[in-house]
């Protein structure tokens, strides 16, 4: 890092992501989503991390996405959940970083968002043990993720695809045994079982 750089954001976590494909989700190697178009829950929690100098450990951030193609063609349709537990201050730390006003990896994912619906807080619930992840957020979002396994036991990765929502990091393939979502206002609606899960202990860091 230069003399006259600073640390834009410096996250580490976990992560719990859930949508309508069937396993693998395709997007992740840069086709098409099935069915032709893709909705989407991502939940990233801070087990610890600083944006611009704001501690933001503790705190989920979750992006609910409806996604009409392609996912490197853009065009995305999301809302986004801000943990209720948040100041203020990180939530605007938080909200800077994802809608990609401090730039870095996390700018090039917010630019795939043709259209940011609304920003609302609301409890958040993201647990992930043994591989086995949870999500609940208020009354809108509810899911329950596994990993798969090689035959030593070891969760299955997926490293160096062309799409990823941890850039850098490894996912973990797994998958959503139940993920319902209920946001009928933005036409984010759905109930399925045995979709594309993806979890992952990620780190970014990104200096101005």
């Amino acid at each position: 890092m230069g003399a006259t750089e600073t640390v834009a954001y410096d996250l580490d976590g976990s992560l719990v992501e859930v949508c309508t494909c069937d396993v693998l989700c395709p997007c992740w190697i840069g086709e098409d989503p099935d069915g032709g178009d893709c909705r989407s829950v991502v939940a990233y929690h801070f087990d610890r991390g600083t944006i611009r100098g704001v501690d933001v450990g503790g705190m989920t951030l979750v992006s609910v996405v409806y996604i009409p193609g392609n996912v490197l063609a853009g065009n995305w349709r999301q809302v986004l959940f801000v943990d209720d537990r948040a100041s203020e201050e990180q939530e605007a730390a938080m909200l800077d970083a994802f809608t990609g006003k401090l730039g870095g990896p996390l700018a090039d994912l917010a630019a795939l968002v043709g259209e940011r619906r609304e920003v609302r807080r609301s409890p958040i619930a993201h647990e992930i043990a043994d591989g086995a992840g949870s999500l609940v957020v208020g009354q809108a979002i509810e899911c329950e993720v596994h990993p798969y396994r090689g035959p030593d036991g070891s969760v299955t990765t997926l490293h160096n695809s062309i799409f990823s929502t941890v850039p850098g990091s490894p996912a973990y393939v797994a998958h959503a045994d139940r993920q319902r979502v209920d946001i009928p206002e933005h036409d984010l609606v759905w109930s399925v079982e045995g979709r594309n899960a993806i979890q992952s202990d990620w780190k970014l860091v990104h200096a101005e």
